[in-house]
């Protein structure tokens, strides 16, 4: 027990340290995480495994659920035949193209099982992709397009893979057994999830206590998963579908405060498992390695070569392909021609080409490989398999992870901040000016005096001709570039100064005897919530 809480606490301590360095050099964490996890696997000390059932149930839900419930199911929409190509069409396309071309390099390798790792390592994961990618100005559209793919790809993928996975531990190895499992397990998942995210939303309008809200919010995930997997569907599918449908529903049936504290603690979350996770895939590769000494050397090159080499190539030709598909193949129907959803250009087909880094979903597709087959036999070639997806997460994480964002700055694209702030600004105006509509009506009806009433228009006309001066400022270009000098933000500073000034009296008062620890916890909330609204320091 005492080892397993050191190894915990170093655990703690290289996520917390790698991650301020990523912060400070730019570097992808996750590549600062894989690599010291490898450096970990040469040092003396007890082995770290990555136990696949304890990754698909227990890692993946929370994982993919933090991520749908900060996605935007409109955004999805607007671009839903982009990311339906990725995500299933794609998805598909890499699997087999993969189990194709290790097929025609190792034609002793049942083709089903060739399927299984082409399923394994087609889905993305976006973490490593989509934090680079904001930081170097990664357009908000391929923000959106890359977040839809990586929410749903997973659960085709995996679906696809159990399927595989399946055909290949049969007596008579062949894709069409079970084939038709797969559509069943999309539906399903896709059922379950909406039923799931639906019941949980209704029980959430129920409650009043924001911590009760926060607990039911943290089971909804693995709620879902063991729902669609006891009725045969995809419990990954299911938890995304939960996911959007309480992102998209949470204003009416989340207070404010409830919201807060969720947004808190699936940061955690997220930054905790993706943390370790990283660690954990770095630290398997010596297992991995060991188990190739079964293999001939020209077999383990000729496996390599074709899986890495199909991984890259598929996606660029995908998109290529698919872009140049007619205007209303790329177009919802019933959807207003004026909103219609363009074609990607050059620029954007090349980032997303090099945004398809694998994760901790292909490696724990590949480590759920089974043993052996229904008959008894070791499963055909899982060791060489299992190093193939590994050196597809290595080449794609690395590899396009460190070379990401000078990609991106080589394509020219801008810092995407002065737009943002654009909108946010907007959007900012408009609501105040509803604000002051209802309260002029709650005056007009007299349910407010205009003693009570004056002080609030007072503080919201202040906002407004705030945000109309930012509002001008951010419009002042047609790219709407990011403002360093504005006044904003000089304001804020000093407003963020003034918070800390106020703290420190208010601890002077607690040292001093005159405010017990209980009002000060209250009045240090209330500043926190208050500088929580300024811009990043």
């Amino acid at each position: 027990m005492t080892v397993a809480i050191g190894l915990a606490l170093a655990g703690v301590a290289v996520v917390v340290v790698l991650n301020m360095v990523a912060r400070r050099t730019g570097l992808p964490a996750a590549v600062l995480l894989v690599v010291v996890g490898l450096v970990y696997s040469e040092l003396p000390g007890p082995d770290l495994k990555l136990q696949p059932s304890f990754v698909l149930h227990l890692i993946i839900p929370p994982l993919l659920y933090g991520a749908a419930i900060n996605s935007s199911a409109l955004a999805l929409r607007r671009n839903a035949r982009t990311v339906a190509s990725l995500s299933a069409g794609l998805v598909l396309a890499t699997a087999m193209t993969v189990g194709a071309a290790v097929y025609a390099a190792i034609p002793y390798l049942p083709l089903a099982a060739a399927v299984a790792l082409g399923a394994a390592v087609a889905p993305p994961d976006p973490v490593a992709a989509l934090a680079i990618g904001r930081r170097a100005g990664l357009p908000p559209r391929l923000v959106s397009i890359i977040e839809g793919e990586g929410l749903l790809n997973d659960a085709i993928a995996l679906t696809l893979f159990e399927v595989a996975a399946r055909a290949a531990s049969g007596d008579h190895p062949s894709l069409l057994v079970d084939f038709g499992q797969f559509g069943l397990e999309v539906v399903g998942g896709v059922v379950v999830g909406r039923v799931v995210g639906g019941v949980l939303g209704r029980v959430r309008r129920w409650l009043d206590e924001p911590l009760s809200e926060n607990l039911l919010s943290l089971a909804t995930p693995f709620a879902a998963y063991v729902t669609a997997d006891s009725f045969g569907g995809s419990g990954v599918l299911a938890v995304v579908v939960a996911g959007l449908y309480v992102a998209h529903h949470s204003p009416s049936m989340q207070s404010g405060q409830s919201r807060l504290q969720v947004k808190a603690v699936w940061s955690l979350v997220e930054y905790a498992l993706e943390g370790f996770v990283f660690l954990l895939i770095g630290e398997q590769l010596p297992g991995v390695i060991t188990g190739l000494d079964q293999y001939p050397s020209p077999t383990i090159a000729a496996a390599s070569i074709a899986t890495v080499g199909a991984v890259l190539v598929t996606r660029p030709l995908w998109l290529s392909v698919s872009e140049r598909l007619p205007a209303r193949w790329h177009t919802r129907l019933g959807e207003d021609p004026g909103e219609r959803s363009r074609h990607l250009d050059g620029r954007e087909i090349t980032a997303l080409s090099w945004s398809g880094t694998r994760g901790v979903i292909t490696l724990a597709a590949a480590f759920s490989i089974p043993l052996t087959t229904d008959a008894g036999h070791p499963f055909p070639g899982r060791d060489l398999l299992l190093f193939c997806a590994y050196l597809v997460v290595l080449v794609t994480l690395i590899g396009q992870g460190l070379t990401f964002s000078p990609l991106l700055h080589r394509l020219g694209f801008v810092d995407p901040r002065g737009a943002a702030a654009l909108l946010r600004n907007q959007a900012r105006d408009a609501a105040v000016r509803a604000a002051l509509n209802r309260l002029d009506e709650l005056v007009a009806a007299e349910e407010v005096g205009s003693e009570i009433a004056a002080p609030l228009q007072r503080a919201a006309r202040a906002r407004l001709d705030r945000y109309q001066q930012r509002i001008e400022r951010l419009s002042s270009t047609d790219e709407a570039p990011w403002p360093a000098d504005d006044p904003y933000f000089a304001a804020a500073r000093a407003r963020r100064s003034m918070i800390d000034a106020e703290r420190d009296e208010l601890v002077q008062w607690r040292d001093s005897g005159r405010l017990p620890d209980a009002e000060l916890r209250a009045l240090l909330r209330e500043l926190d919530h208050e500088e929580g609204l300024l811009p990043p320091a």
